[in-house]
């Protein structure tokens, strides 16, 4: 069991599930659970720097209170200093929690906290820069640029999300790219390239849930043959987070690999967030970097 004392909560008070009744309840459930933890709301733009001054407080485990991108910074701390890393999933999708196995009950979770146990997982990164879940490049990076600017015109996360997927389909652009892995090579025009930390199920053509978070790969998707009908199935699935089904998807599994575009300056996305990368993109897999506090039965 993963010691809890002066363990530190950081929660992420701007995400959009995060009210001051979530804040209270949450500390009733650390009081209930009998946790020595200190609950620290944060802004997003603040994170990174509060979890660094927690560890320098001495603390003796991170818990990221939030959505992936809120898991992602919080982790990129934990594995510097080599620390165990708990969740609670406060976002809107959630997705390393469900794949973690982490209960998405709030109550359950902090249960985990108290009486779970710490698995070792892989972790993605590209150019020194840690994933999760999973990368990539053309449609999906350009989507959460365009909310972005959707956004600072006053519009709310959804609405500024269907607008910036309207303007991604209308568009209908693609990248064209060099991909070079272990054994692999592909010069392609496709909408987008997909990244994996480990190896998603793919049934039908649809990614969905990864059944290991430990396989030491990882798992590139293209689609280079998606026209504008099949581009839109794609940005709609994508308001949900992934990819949706449809025919045509390439997949391949390797453990590092490198993207070359033509740009110098590449648009990225990881676990959800937008970022602006030198080309070339170098990604490799770093086997059970990263301890997880997840449920005793789970962590079998």
């Amino acid at each position: 069991m993963v010691s809890m004392r002066r363990a530190a909560i950081l929660l992420n008070s701007s995400a959009r599930s995060v009210t001051d009744s979530t804040i209270r309840e949450l500390g009733e459930l650390v009081r209930a659970h009998r946790l020595e933890a200190e609950i620290i709301p944060v802004t997003g733009d603040s994170l990174a720097t509060s979890a660094r001054l927690a560890v320098e407080s001495a603390c003796t485990a991170l818990v990221a209170a939030g959505g992936d991108g809120t898991v992602s910074t919080v982790a990129d701390v934990a594995i510097a200093h080599d620390l165990a890393l708990g969740v609670l999933p406060l976002g809107t999708l959630n997705h390393f929690a469900r794949d973690a196995r982490i209960p998405s009950d709030l109550d359950a979770a902090v249960a985990t906290l108290a009486c779970g146990e710490a698995v070792a997982i892989d972790v993605g990164e590209v150019n020194g820069r840690i994933f999760l879940n999973n990368s990539s490049l053309g449609m999906y990076p350009r989507m959460l640029w365009e909310r972005e600017q959707q956004t600072r015109h006053g519009r709310q996360k959804w609405t500024a999300l269907a607008l910036a997927a309207l303007r991604v389909w209308q568009e209908d652009r693609r990248i064209s790219v060099t991909i070079r892995g272990c054994e692999y090579r592909r010069a392609v025009s496709t909408p987008f390239v997909f990244i994996g930390n480990n190896e998603y199920a793919i049934e039908d053509g649809r990614i969905d849930t990864r059944p290991a978070l430990d396989g030491g790969r990882l798992q590139v998707c293209i689609a280079p043959d998606a026209g504008r009908s099949r581009m839109a199935r794609m940005v709609l699935s994508a308001l949900a987070g992934r990819l949706g089904r449809f025919d045509g998807l390439e997949v391949t599994a390797t453990s590092e690999l490198t993207i070359t575009g033509p740009a110098r300056r590449v648009s990225v996305s990881l676990d959800g967030e937008f970022q602006i990368f030198e080309s070339p993109l170098a990604y490799k897999t770093r086997p059970r970097a990263l301890h997880v506090i997840v449920p005793k039965e789970r962590a079998r």
